[in-house]
Order: C-alpha cells, then structure tokens, then sequence
C-alpha cells in the first residue's frame, strides 16, 4: 500500500469524523434536559449545548430567604449541565466511532 492511498483514506476518514461530529452538534442544540433542585420547587430546561431555555420556581419558595432560592437555582442549573455533559460526551463519541482509528486518536479530529 502506498503513502497517498493512506493519506487519501487518512482525508476521507477525517472528513467522515467532521461531518458526524457536526451532526452531532446540531443534535445536541436540539436536545434538551431537564433538572430540578428542592423536590420540584425550582425545574431547570437546558439543551445539551448548555443554553437554558426555562427555569420553573414554584411560588411557595419565593417566600422563603432569597439564599436558598438561589441554592436551588444553583443546584438545578448544575444538575441539568451534567445531564447536558453527558449526552454530549455520547453522541461526540458515537461521531467519531467506526472510523477505525485506535483508542484515543478519534479526540484528535
């Protein structure tokens, strides 16, 4: 096998991982999570690209100290990033698998 063919099934994997990896991305903007912090007081709605699109705060805690409704907000938003981190660590390894490059190189595109 020569060098060119190599580095022209090298291209095409490379773009093949690009194209999966957009893809991937585009998926992961429309995918959304969803967190709760307090039993349900405070409900947290995020994609996977991290961009919160609601937050619910139940009225009964809007009467209790501003401290722990900030907590709770906290902990949701925190929450619903992990969940988000997650999905995006699977679908970006699921774009780059099958490429038939060793474990660890596939980061590298």
């Amino acid at each position: 096998m020569n060098i060119n063919m190599l580095m022209q099934q090298a291209q095409r994997m490379q773009k093949d991982v690009e194209a999966n990896a957009k893809k991937a991305k585009e998926e992961l903007a429309q995918t959304e999570v969803h967190a709760e912090a307090g039993g349900g007081l405070v409900k947290v709605t995020m994609t996977c690209r991290h961009v919160v699109k609601r937050i619910e705060i139940n009225p009964e805690l809007l009467q209790d100290e501003a401290d722990m409704v900030e907590d709770l907000i906290a902990a949701a938003i925190n929450d619903a990033s992990r969940q988000a981190e997650t999905i995006s660590e699977q679908k970006m390894k699921a774009a780059s698998a099958g490429t038939g490059l060793p474990p660890g190189l596939s980061g590298l595109f």
